[in-house]
């Protein structure tokens, strides 16, 4: 069991302690633990994690002792837990040279650090460490001992409270932590009866304070203990002391849910309009659970719902940022201004989307609230609704909200579920009329890095096929965005996508305007796709352009690869290319990592030209394997020879020139409709070709 218990804790046991375990057999729980903590710590040479300090806060009763402070800094306080085992313990060895002691050191010569932890199963250490970190002494950390006096208090039983408090040297006014008297223990414990004989023997206490500025007033209303607060103000408590946050019993109060208390203040006079430290009131804070009995006393007492605090946050609003559907009907009903923004320009509309709350969303626009009102951001309520997913929401404000004012936004609840992938919400605005090819703002564009525009881009972006085609089929333009979102596709190599934009008229031969290429910029990103590369083709592609050097059978400058493995990287291609008309593909299939593939990909846009003269360096890739040669056969090349190229051009079979003039004459749509029999068709649409079929 006493195994179990150190697994249990958490703490690390060496292999030399499973080992010796009979020689520790007869070791309490405790002390085991401690053994194995003291070896954990001594082997890995590492700082205890430290717990939080000893400040007194209005969360925890604290004691009072009889006995001398045993914190770090007391050196006689003795260790708790025995280290006294039997004599087989003598043959434990420690990794360290130096064991741990046998009792703490001496505090007025120590020069090192003390540190206090938990274990796993909750027992409280403290650790001594010197300068260099090694482990001097740990053991449980001593538990303190209640006064007499308070422990009495806690208990409730005033016999004894009243016995101690005439015993002679008694000082009620002596507190057992910084500022915490005795009235407070009695305020914080709800002991009415004791509270009012110690103030019966020493009434100036009433109004004492704690270390964070608490009365027993405020300890008792932060404690909804109605009886001492009810004692205390029946012996002259101050009611409207706050704390150090600046928090009046009367918060306190509100933020404890007491309506009890809260009637008992107000009836001493209470002041209902005072801010907290951050600008909360104690409506604002009552609002904000949701108590409209706590809310309907303060404003009979004289509460104003229009105060804001340090964000410029009304109790309205903090109602429907919080969900508190009851204390926003009441506070509309007495005509709290439902428009109300913060700060930063956000309306409690626009909250209550952002946080998901349906019917209080509900309520306010039955109420007529303005869900065309931005904020900072330039965002309405159904945008933050859209970007969410919450479609009973998006449903309700679509009705309400001016397509007009979405686009002097610059952005369109589209982009937003697009780019969260919400489908369902995407339908919903597409359904409402919402413009499916509405683009971003300049100022919103530049925010990304490849300055994209459109939704559709977006859900191409995020490789979404169902919104790529739901946006498709609602009319979205493929070719509005700079960098097409075609090029996406083909650099995820999503052949999906890939069919669905082109089927619906994307541009196969754009270009990117700051990054010109003198072929087709979409082959940049599907050359090592060749099945994708070849449906580009098949699909209207422009293969000449990628025959067309400037250089020709001359030898051609180096290329320059800074970062060959990003295709899409412009950097990669000549400092010069761009001073001319654009790079070449003989420059771009010159890259190191597209290279290897480059008789392959040359072979497929063979089939897609005519006559056609090879430049000298696409023949240098041709000539570095040998398994290329009958690409070049292919070309003419193997028949006239190299040096003959410039003087007659490679012959191409009459057939493959047929079909590329028909393509050209007629366009690749318009070819299934062409009065020919299956096997031409399919041999102009590039597919399996049999003579026989003909």
């Amino acid at each position: 069991m006493a195994a179990a218990s150190i697994s249990r804790s958490g703490s690390a046991v060496p292999d030399s302690t499973l080992e010796d375990y009979s020689l520790y057999s007869n070791l309490t729980d405790d002390q085991l633990l401690q053994l194995a903590i003291e070896r954990s710590l001594t082997e890995t040479h590492c700082s205890a994690p430290t717990t939080s300090s000893n400040t007194i806060t209005s969360t925890q009763p604290p004691l009072r002792c009889n006995k001398p402070n045993t914190s770090a800094t007391n050196t006689n306080q003795p260790s708790c837990t025995s280290h006294n085992p039997p004599a087989a313990q003598t043959t434990a060895h420690y990794s360290s040279p130096n064991p741990p002691a046998p009792k703490p050191p001496d505090m007025k010569t120590f020069n090192g650090t003390v540190s206090r932890f938990m274990t796993g199963s909750g027992k409280r250490m403290v650790a001594y460490r010197a300068a260099d970190g090694s482990l001097v002494y740990i053991a449980p950390e001593p538990e303190e001992e209640e006064e007499p006096l308070f422990k009495a208090i806690r208990e409730g039983d005033a016999n004894k409270v009243k016995v101690l408090m005439m015993r002679p040297g008694t000082n009620l006014m002596l507190p057992s932590k910084p500022g915490w008297l005795a009235v407070h223990q009695a305020a914080w414990f709800g002991q009415d009866t004791c509270l009012r004989m110690m103030l019966s023997t020493q009434p100036g206490m009433v109004n004492k304070r704690t270390i964070r500025g608490e009365t027993p007033l405020l300890v008792a209303a932060s404690r909804n203990q109605l009886q001492c607060a009810q004692v205390l103000l029946e012996n002259g408590a101050e009611i409207d002391i706050p704390n150090y946050d600046k928090e009046t019993p009367l918060y306190k109060a509100c933020e404890k849910n007491s309506p009890a208390v809260v009637a008992v203040l107000l009836n001493h006079g209470a002041a209902v309009n005072t801010h907290c430290i951050q600008g909360w009131t104690a409506l604002q804070e009552a609002a904000g659970r949701n108590n409209v009995e706590i809310c309907e006393m303060l404003m009979k007492a004289g509460a104003k719902h229009n105060l804001r605090n340090m964000y410029g946050i009304t109790p309205l609003f903090t109602a429907a940022q919080t969900g508190q559907l009851d204390t926003l009907r009441f506070l509309l009903k007495h005509g709290a201004d439902i428009n109300t923004q913060a700060s930063d320009g956000a309306t409690a509309l626009y909250e209550a989307a952002k946080n998901g709350h349906e019917f209080v969303i509900e309520l306010l626009v039955s109420q007529g609230a303005d869900a065309n009102k931005p904020g900072r951001t330039g965002l309405l309520p159904i945008h933050i609704a859209a970007q969410r997913g919450s479609d009973a929401i998006v449903s309700m404000l679509i009705s309400v909200t001016s397509k007009a004012r979405v686009r002097r936004t610059g952005i369109s609840p589209l982009h937003l579920a697009a780019e969260r992938n919400r489908d369902d919400t995407l339908e919903m605005l597409i359904e409402a009329g919402f413009d499916v090819n509405a683009q971003l703002s300049e100022e919103r564009s530049m925010l990304y890095e490849d300055r994209r525009s459109t939704t559709l881009y977006f859900s191409v972006f995020n490789n979404n096929i169902d919104a790529v085609r739901m946006l498709l089929a609602a009319g979205a333009d493929p070719n509005l965005d700079v960098f097409k979102p075609l090029m996406i596709a083909a650099r995820q190599g999503c052949v999906q996508t890939v069919t669905l934009l082109v089927e619906h008229g994307a541009d196969i031969n754009a270009n990117i305007p700051t990054h010109p290429t003198t072929f087709p910029a979409v082959y940049m990103f599907s050359m090592k796709y060749l099945p994708l590369l070849k449906y580009l083709l098949d699909s209207g592609g422009h293969a000449l352009s990628c025959f067309d050097c400037m250089y020709g059978s001359q030898p051609h400058p180096p290329i320059k690869t800074p970062r060959p493995d990003r295709l899409h990287d412009t950097d990669q291609i000549l400092p010069d290319a761009h001073l001319r008309r654009g790079v070449q593909f003989c420059e771009m299939i010159s890259i190191p990592s597209v290279s290897r593939w480059a008789g392959p990909i040359i072979d497929v846009l063979l089939d897609y030209v005519g006559n056609v003269t090879l430049c000298s360096r696409l023949m240098e890739h041709l000539d570095s394997y040998s398994g290329w040669n009958v690409i070049k056969e292919k070309a003419g090349l193997g028949v006239l020879g190299f040096h003959m190229r410039l003087l007659l051009p490679p012959p191409r079979p009459l057939i493959q020139l047929c079909r590329l003039q028909i393509r050209q004459l007629v366009g690749h749509r318009k070819l299934k409709r062409l009065p020919l029999p299956g096997g031409l068709i399919r041999f102009l649409q590039y597919k399996d070709f049999s003579m026989d079929d003909c």
